[in-house]
């Protein structure tokens, strides 16, 4: 696929018409596209939109992508931010403009939609033996010369169910693939030791429908994580890397690919790959951070690199819920009109943050949030806390990679609420 098709799938979504699938839109802007609706430039909170609804800052977000962009460029990385926590074929594009080598994935349906908005490169973060799913990315390297496709191998029995799926499609370029090394025992994939992990290259040079292109992980889940020990992995990781070099199993490469990096230890990943050594051919030292483009108010505000590294910058929670009072039954307790539904809960629950009433915003002081159902935020008020039925709430979300995937199209607004444009997503 080429990039201007991708680019006419893109300028598609804004001929998408406005209608019930998408939650939070103002009725009255039904029929309109998301083109026509984006240019009429509505106000987040007097243009007609219904609570609940997510907003992303327009703001933020661009501080966020250009944050890490200067980043990965001052470290020497390549990077391939992680899209499966947007699944949003706007973000990839403006990751990829902004020097992105590609966009990082788990899981075939995910890389479907990345190719069908034009993206060239992608790492799957995640063994694929799903012989359908194989069959495609074989078709799909055949049709287009330019897309370049990398994936995790971990077992023999892997490669075997690989190589079964793909000989039959007579494909004459081979998928490439890593061997992905465990962050440890009782990690999660990844195998568990290095002469495991030769089994397994040994296992790709044997099936003429691999190629064996470099070695990856994932630091993140290192077992009782700290700094010593995610440094120790990711030096075995780039041990792994030399040693298959020395044996000649990259031969015939043009590079090497070393890989690694989730939101919480990248400065790690950084700091390691620095020191990767002059192998037989250059070395592809590939980022896959992808929280950062949302950032959040909960689990990556707390566990971000920029804590323990902050002269390189600060990311910006991006993400706000808007919901509103619906029911204040007791001094101690209100309800708002947004639940699981609607706000990411699988790490922590929202926090209140700002109240708004009649056009005036103040911090959210003595309000929290205690659970969520279905369709409503359990919130607890202080004596004295100032809410009423029919504020609006502002509520900062944890984890973004549940965040997104509650909805379909996210309006984009500036500080003053103006709404400039909206992402769609695909989960």
């Amino acid at each position: 696929m080429s990039l201007d098709t991708g680019a006419e799938a893109l300028a598609r979504l804004a001929e998408e018409r406005v209608d019930h699938r998408f939650k939070g839109l103002p009725p009255d802007a039904e029929g309109l596209t998301v083109g026509e609706l984006a240019a009429q430039r509505r106000n987040l909170f007097s243009g007609g939109f219904a609570t609940p609804v997510l907003a992303l800052s327009a703001e933020r977000l661009e501080h966020n992508l250009a944050l890490m962009e200067t980043y990965t460029e001052r470290h020497g990385l390549a990077f391939a931010p992680h899209g499966k926590t947007s699944m949003a074929p706007q973000l990839f594009r403006r990751q990829t403009d902004r020097g992105a080598w590609g966009i990082a994935l788990a899981v075939p349906h995910q890389v479907r939609v990345a190719r069908a908005f034009g993206t060239r490169q992608v790492f799957l973060a995640n063994e694929l033996v799903d012989a359908a799913a194989l069959r495609w990315t074989a078709a799909e390297l055949e049709r287009d010369p330019d897309f370049r496709f990398i994936c995790y191998v971990d077992s023999v029995r892997g490669v075997e169910l690989m190589d079964a799926a793909l000989r039959p499609t007579g494909a004459s370029r081979p998928v490439d693939v890593v061997v992905e090394l465990a962050a440890g025992e009782g990690a999660r994939t990844g195998v568990r030791t290095e002469a495991e992990c030769a089994a397994v290259a040994d296992a790709v040079a044997g099936a003429e429908t691999l190629r064996l292109v470099g070695v990856a992980g994932y630091e993140g889940e290192v077992p009782q994580a700290d700094p010593d020990r995610v440094h120790a992995y990711l030096r075995r990781l780039v041990a792994l890397a030399v040693e298959f070099d020395k044996a000649g199993r990259f031969a015939g490469l043009a590079e090497i690919v070393v890989s690694a990096g989730g939101s919480a230890w990248f400065d790690a990943v950084a700091d390691v790959f620095a020191g990767i050594p002059e192998l037989s051919v250059p070395v592809l030292k590939l980022l896959r951070s992808g929280a950062y483009v949302s950032h959040d108010d909960g689990r990556y505000r707390e566990v971000t690199p920029f804590n323990r590294v902050p002269e390189e910058g600060a990311l910006e929670p991006a993400f706000r819920l808007w919901a509103q009072i619906v029911s204040r039954p007791s001094p101690e307790q209100a309800f708002a009109n947004a639940g699981k539904r609607d706000a990411a809960y699988d790490l922590d629950l929202p926090f209140a943050q700002v109240i708004r009433r009649a056009g005036t915003e103040r911090p959210a002081t003595g309000v929290s949030v205690t659970g969520l159902s279905d369709q409503h935020t359990w919130l607890r008020t202080d004596p004295g806390a100032d809410l009423e039925v029919g504020d609006w709430i502002g509520l900062g979300l944890s984890h973004p990679c549940t965040s997104f995937d509650k909805w379909q199209l996210i309006p984009v607004a500036e500080a003053d609420g103006t709404v400039v444009d909206y992402v769609r997503t695909f989960f």
